[in-house]
Parts: C-alpha cells; sequence; structure tokens
C-alpha cells in the first residue's frame, strides 16, 4: 500500500506501471454462513521505505458495510469518503439503507469514469444486508465481481492460497475468523510489503466489529505455533 500526497487520477499509461507500483498491501475477505470476516495489514510503503506501521486500511462505511484499500491511499480514501457520504445520503433521501452492490457499483462506476486516467484502488466492500451477506471486489479498472472469498495486496497470491484450502460456504464464524487469520499470517511470513500487525473486522446482523487487539494476539498466536 502506497503512502502518496497525490489526490488527482494517475496519468493514462498507468496499466503498464501497475506490476511495478502496487506491491504492498494485503487485505482478505470471507463470506461465512451468517455474515464477512475482513481483514488487513497495518504497513504502509512507499518503494522501499516503510512509511507507516499503523495504516488503517479496512474502512467503516455504514453501520453494516466496511471497505478495505490498497494502492495509494490518498485514491482509496477519496473513494471511501465519496462512498460513505454517497450512503448515508440515500438512508436520508430514500429512508432505507444503500445495499451492499449498490455501493460496489457506485464504486465501479467512479472508477471507471476516471478513465482514460486511472485511480490508483483496489477495493474490497463487504457487509451484510436485506439480501445477507456479500463480499465485492472492484478492482483498479472497475471491474466488478461477487466472490466468497478474495484477498487483495501484494501478499495475496500467499494468503488465498490457504484461504481456498480451507474455505466451506457453510462454516461458522469461529472457523472463518480463524481461516482469515491463518492466511494473514502467512501472508505477513513472506511478503516483505506486508506486515506491522494486521486489523480484522467481524459484519453480522449485529452491525460492524472491530476485534480488539488482545483476541487478535491470542488467536494469532495460537495458529502461529
Amino acid at each position: 500500500m502506497f503512502h502518496d500526497v497525490r489526490t488527482g487520477g494517475a496519468r493514462a499509461d498507468v496499466p503498464e506501471q501497475l506490476e511495478r507500483l502496487l506491491k504492498g498491501t494485503t487485505t482478505v475477505g470471507v463470506k461465512f454462513r451468517d455474515g464477512v470476516i475482513i481483514a488487513s495489514d497495518k504497513r504502509a510503503t512507499s518503494g522501499t521505505f516503510v512509511a507507516s506501521k499503523s495504516a488503517v486500511k479496512t474502512i467503516k462505511l455504514t453501520d453494516y458495510a466496511v471497505a478495505t484499500i490498497s494502492g495509494l491511499v490518498a485514491d482509496g480514501q477519496y473513494l471511501v469518503n465519496q462512498i460513505r457520504a454517497m450512503a448515508e445520503l440515500y438512508q436520508l433521501d430514500m429512508e432505507r439503507p444503500l445495499n451492499l452492490r449498490g455501493m460496489a457499483k457506485l464504486l465501479s462506476v467512479m472508477l471507471r469514469n476516471y478513465r482514460p486516467y486511472f485511480l490508483m484502488a483496489h477495493l474490497i466492500v463487504g457487509g451484510i444486508d436485506r439480501e445477507g451477506p456479500h463480499l465485492f471486489n472492484v478492482d483498479f479498472f472497475g471491474t466488478l465481481t461477487e466472490e466468497d472469498y478474495l484477498a487483495t495486496g501484494s501478499g495475496s497470491p500467499v494468503a488465498i492460497s490457504v484461504i481456498e484450502e480451507g474455505y466451506s460456504p457453510d462454516m461458522d464464524e469461529e472457523s472463518a475468523l480463524r481461516l482469515v487469520i491463518s492466511g494473514m499470517i502467512a501472508a505477513l511470513s513472506r511478503d516483505s510489503a506486508t506486515g506491522d500487525g494486521i486489523d480484522v473486522v467481524v459484519i453480522d446482523g449485529d452491525g460492524v466489529r472491530f476485534l480488539p487487539r488482545e483476541e487478535i494476539a491470542e488467536l494469532w498466536k495460537e495458529l502461529s505455533g
């Protein structure tokens, strides 16, 4: 994840540079029987320089949805702030919450509308609405897909291999939580651009819940042993 001061779009030739530039971060999402669990690491890099060890990459959008960002910090924060505002306005105007698919589609449209320029941000949108749990992948080009599990960032190949091996669509919260943390442990141990701890959030019928540091540390110690 890059710590960058830019607030506008990247140059039109960005696709040729993505592999070279976008090489930090690991974010993971898993859908379980009653909700969604999402995790992200806390390291922000600028090239080989560690710009921050306490970056917040999982951001609450509403009382029932969160988004993760990988790529350029400024671009990701801009998109997340826009969607949060749109969701609040929709709630006020329509007197009902904007569903997860609506938020993901708005992000997709915003990213596509920047062409021929690019906002260098890859997002996971996860949560629960009246249709049930949802997990959406929105990439730099505005491509939108719904998944049962996914990972973004430089550590994603390692994390997704662990998650794919252990995933089951009818798994409960405890099983999904252990699987997500196992995937993050693998990514942090193998990817130098991922590190400095993780944030973990559970979204279910009770809303958005960020796990306390102590609970994460206890599970980390157990699963690493």
